[in-house]
């Protein structure tokens, strides 16, 4: 049984449905009971055609279910001027694509929370269970129904007649990013496979520029830890453990988005991610041109979260009392700020007072490794300071 052909499918199925007349919910509702009855039935008896085995029996599926509601006879008038396409004439490209692309779109509806998009995106588009999502999201399999049920309910009388928000789509893949991986499922991983899978089905450069930063970001992961679980900053990572083909992908897909000179926040993210990647050591890092780069950030963008990166940055770059200066003219109720602070008092000479905001850092900290780190680096000065 291949599960990553399935998982591929089923975006394009539930197209397929939904351009048929299916409703979202009950179209999605077929294809995972399709997706259920390939399961049992193609170790025996694959399909030389999967993709419109799914097909048939997902619609059929839907029939079933819809002879079954309320609306009886008005769908069945529907299926009588509809007739099912054999298996053979389905899975061509040319529709198949733009209905996946609509999907995306669909799962990414402004009317959707952001946690409700990305559970039904990774259920619709990533083909991923209930339960492998609660167990990603370490919530309850009944929490995560609930959740899609609503998310499918809201969607559901949404037409596939407009175009979407490209940008309202990388952000929820981007959520998924970041949300790194818990269970058996690498959401860090499924990110990417579905921004792939978006980037072959448009040439917007700001699908390029997400998947540019996500393959840098990703090719630093086996640094990130150590075997106990602790982080690694930055500047401390065995750069000897980078993955460097996908350093090698990233930069090829960023430079290809930059050449279309339509810069976006994304391709300046990726750009600052590069230039980490390009550098050998931590001391050869151009922190000069990564400045540059978060400048074109802020002006993208205006984001709190660059310019208090920014700060860290110019505090490398000019040095750490540049760094406060900056520092200085930021919210300091941003998430991180206090770390900052620390960083930057550390590297000023500082440590007393680097310590206590360490610490203070720490008991703000979002998430157990941060805070464990932020604990140590307070510890460290602390002893220093005793000694």
């Amino acid at each position: 049984m291949d599960e990553a052909l399935l998982r591929t499918l089923t975006p394009t199925v539930i197209g397929i449905l939904v351009r048929r007349g299916a409703d979202f919910a009950a179209a999605e509702d077929a294809v995972q009971d399709a997706l259920v009855e390939a399961v049992r039935v193609w170790p025996d008896d694959p399909p030389r055609d999967p993709q419109g085995w799914l097909v048939a029996v997902s619609w059929r599926k839907f029939l079933d279910a819809t002879r079954a509601a309320t609306s009886r006879r008005r769908r069945e008038v529907l299926v009588e001027a509809e007739p099912v396409p054999a298996p053979s004439s389905v899975g061509g490209t040319g529709e198949a694509v733009d209905d996946t692309l609509q999907l995306y779109f669909l799962c990414a509806h402004p009317s959707l929370t952001p946690a409700s998009a990305v559970a039904l995106t990774l259920r619709a588009v990533g083909g991923l269970t209930t339960r492998q999502i609660a167990q990603a999201y370490l919530v309850p399999e009944a929490t995560m129904s609930q959740r899609i049920s609503r998310a499918k309910r809201t969607v559901s009388g949404v037409r596939f007649n407009r175009h979407g928000d490209v940008a309202t789509v990388l952000r929820v893949l981007y959520l998924v990013f970041n949300e790194g991986y818990s269970g058996d499922v690498d959401l860090a991983g499924e990110a990417i496979r579905l921004t792939r899978q978006l980037a072959a089905r448009t040439t917007h450069e700001e699908v390029a520029g997400l998947l540019a930063l996500m393959l840098l970001h990703h090719a630093r992961r086996p640094a990130r830890t150590r075997p106990d679980g602790s982080l690694v900053p930055l500047a401390e990572q065995d750069r000897g453990l980078w993955d460097t083909r996908l350093i090698a992908e990233g930069v090829d897909v960023l430079q290809a988005a930059l050449a279309r000179d339509r810069l976006g926040e994304f391709q300046a993210q990726a750009a600052i991610a590069a230039l980490h990647a390009d550098a050998r050591t931590a001391e050869e890092t151009d922190w000069v041109q990564i400045v540059e780069w978060y400048d074109e950030l802020v002006r993208l963008t205006d984001s709190p979260v660059a310019r208090l990166n920014r700060a860290v940055a110019v505090g490398e770059a000019a040095g750490p009392r540049a760094g406060l200066a900056t520092l200085a003219g930021l919210d300091p109720a941003l998430p991180r700020y206090t770390a900052v602070a620390a960083y930057l008092r550390e590297r000023d000479g500082d440590p007393a007072t680097a310590a206590q905001l360490y610490a203070e850092a720490a008991r703000s900290a979002h998430s157990l490794p941060e805070r464990d780190h932020l604990t140590r680096q307070a510890a460290r000065l602390n002893t220093q300071l005793r000694t």
